[in-house]
């Protein structure tokens, strides 16, 4: 940020606001995570309090929330949001959506065809599309709008021309478009009249290491490569603009200060405080073009449980007051930053007293913002774990302990890294199906810590999605023997046991799978699936119908339904679900064969004779392929014997026999 010392020339719309802002120069985030961090800046709550520390943990209901705040106040609000991350629909961030009367979101998990912009992220320029139409038809009055860009997150992808002007640094790239992004918000803003009157808030929630300190992205570490981060406000009528405050505040400020700031009382639940009182101090604040006074010191905590949940290692605790940043893990450290500001030098050793003075002091803050009630659970949701490792991240299932199946070793971070970076790497070349790319790395990973579930399971996806299943099932049944309480590894051995024909095996683990998640209606339909090629087709057909009943335009399983219905001999109950498939999927040929072959069960040679042409219309495309060209599709035969003649579609999680996504 220029604003803040860099002479790159990255973000000359945001320089432009901090001229005309309040620049508070010694910012800190409280967590290095999108979505627990967010939760601090709309709760004004310290992690430990709203206990929304990982992703998929619901935000309570009792927490104070900025929309909902506004909302009852008679302001109209809207968020606009980047990521899947924060999308309460995705069940990464449930509960984010109260007090919004629109939540702009609506991510999924990728499908074949479709690039990660289509899917789980969207550019910034697209996001700020989306909040000036809401701009444009809004009802008059006051509004809070939060538009979240998501675009300097690994891996950096900038678009043209920011790619090919910023390719030696695509980080740089991604910064810069961001600001371009901002620059046309700040510029409606003007043009529609609303710039002058409004207060503005803009934040990071948290840095990237960029390799400093071992670690490629964030989420580890607590240093200010990750923890330091822009924040200024422009209030209304420019009040106070081109001041720059030296004091040291948080994220955790900033709901306090929007909420003096509009005339808004601030609830008592909030522990962050107001920044507005720092303007009344003239030895805090300078212009914006000389260098910032001493201020009144205010320490600053921040943590890191990710490693703890994740992964069982010890979790991390900052705490920087003074010249000091002191960090509580296994092997505590010690920085005099006046001096030190990369934090390379520990003086732990050899300053223990301090050392023991400002644990004293964070463990008596971290005890005294606590909140008392019991941390919400994260969601159990299949999908979850998926979606995000697209981004690169590893989720828990719990908000507080390790996962289960993980040795809780207490190991420092800071000696695991390599850990880490070795699976965000793989996740990312998995993201970009470079499966090959992704193999190696968690090969690395499983040597390093042999007994780390989430290796395991994502050397197991990679594997299956080579097709290499024989390889897969050793490691995806050590994934389940690791974490016998999750469902997701039970899901991905039952489906590489289908693919090499051992259908026995795979019942037994998709049956404890959907035992365990009755509403996942890919393991039921791959469970159905491979009831059928055990030749128990009435459990094949009981199944078929409860995928339908939950997912009612769910193409394969009416398509198998009606197939199993007419080989069994109930020809005219076949009708209707081979019907719906040939509605859901027009151009599919099957619906259409099995339709024929219904008929002529039925002598209605006519009718058979009507469906055969339609079949001639639609050839197979490269999204629609037929039995005889994809190999995932058994031959079909008019023979009633099951394992010849039955259409055998492979695992859901492997594109669903690439047929196109079920609605």
């Amino acid at each position: 940020m220029g604003f803040l010392g860099s002479h790159r020339g990255l973000t000359p719309n945001l320089d432009n606001l901090a001229r005309q802002s309040v620049v508070f120069t010694r910012a800190y985030s409280q967590v290095p995570l999108t979505t627990a961090s967010h939760a601090t800046i709309l709760t004004g709550t310290y992690p430990q309090f709203h206990q929304v520390n990982d992703f998929g943990v619901p935000l309570a209901a009792d927490i104070p929330f900025a929309p909902d705040i506004l909302r009852a106040r008679g302001y109209h609000t809207a968020a606009f949001i980047g990521s899947l991350v924060l999308d309460p629909t995705s069940r990464s961030a449930p509960g984010f959506d109260r007090g919004f009367d629109t939540f702009d979101a609506g991510f999924h998990r990728r499908h074949p065809g479709e690039n990660r912009y289509q899917a789980i992220e969207r550019r910034g320029g697209e996001v700020v599309a989306h909040a000036l139409g809401w701009l444009s038809q809004h009802p008059r009055g006051p509004f809070f709008l939060w538009v979240h860009l998501y675009d300097a997150h690994d891996p950096y992808d900038p678009p043209e021309p920011y790619k090919t002007r910023y390719a030696p640094t695509p980080y740089d790239g991604e910064i810069a478009y961001v600001d371009s992004a901002v620059g046309r918000l700040l510029s409606q803003l003007r043009v529609r009249g609303l710039y002058d009157g409004a207060l503005i808030a803009v934040m990071a929630d948290h840095g990237e290491s960029l390799g400093e300190h071992g670690e490629d992205t964030h989420g580890i570490f607590l240093y200010d490569e990750t923890i330091h981060v822009p924040l200024l406000f422009k209030l209304p009528k420019e009040r106070s603009g081109g001041t720059r405050i030296n004091g040291r505040v948080g994220l955790v400020d900033v709901l306090p200060t929007i909420l003096q700031g509009v005339g808004v009382p601030i609830p008592p639940e909030v522990q962050g405080e107001s920044l507005l009182s720092m303007l009344k101090a003239p030895a805090a604040k300078t212009a914006i073009d000389k260098d910032p006074a001493p201020a009144v010191d205010h320490p600053a905590y921040s943590e890191s449980d990710y490693t703890h949940r994740t992964f069982g290692w010890s979790a991390t605790r900052a705490w920087r007051t003074g010249k000091y940043l002191y960090i509580q893990a296994p092997r505590r450290e010690l920085y005099d930053q006046s001096v030190d500001p990369k934090a390379a030098h520990n003086l732990s050793s050899t300053s223990a007293a301090v050392g023991d003075t400002l644990a004293s002091q964070l463990e008596a803050f971290r005890k005294k913002t606590s909140s008392s009630k019991e941390a919400p659970i994260a969601n159990a949701d299949p999908e979850l774990q998926e979606k995000l490792s697209a981004l690169g991240y590893v989720a828990s299932d719990n908000s507080s302990a390790p996962m289960l199946g993980i040795k809780e070793t207490g190991a420092d971070p800071k000696d695991k890294v390599e850990v880490v970076n070795l699976l965000h790497r793989a996740e990312i070349s998995k993201e970009e199906l470079h499966f090959r790319e992704a193999v190696p790395l968690l090969e690395r990973v499983i040597a390093i810590e042999p007994n780390l579930p989430i290796a395991y399971l994502q050397l197991g996806t990679a594997l299956t999605s080579l097709r290499e299943y024989q390889k897969a099932v050793p490691v995806l049944r050590k994934a389940a023997e690791l974490r016998p309480d999750l469902t997701v590894p039970r899901y991905q051995l039952g489906s590489a046991l289908f693919e090499i024909g051992d259908f026995a095996g795979a019942a037994t683990e998709l049956e404890s799978a959907v035992a365990r998640l009755p509403e996942w209606a890919e393991a039921r339909f791959l469970l159905a699936t491979t009831y059928a090629r055990l030749d128990r087709m009435p459990d094949a057909i009981l199944e078929y119908r409860r995928v339908i009943q939950g997912r009612p335009n769910h193409y394969g399983a009416h398509l198998l339904l009606g197939r199993a219905l007419a080989l069994t001999g109930d020809a005219a109950a076949a009708l209707p679900s081979l019907s719906k498939a040939a509605e859901i999927q027009p151009k599919s040929p099957e619906p259409h064969r099995f339709l024929a072959d219904a008929y002529v069960q039925l002598g209605r040679e006519n009718d058979a004779q009507r469906g055969r042409p339609r079949r001639a219309r639609f050839p197979p495309s490269r999204r629609e392929p037929s039995a005889s060209t994809n190999p995932r599709i058994l031959p079909i035969s008019s023979s009633t014997t099951m394992s010849t003649s039955f259409v055998a579609l492979g695992s859901p999680c492997i594109e669903l026999a690439r047929l196109p996504p079920t609605k």
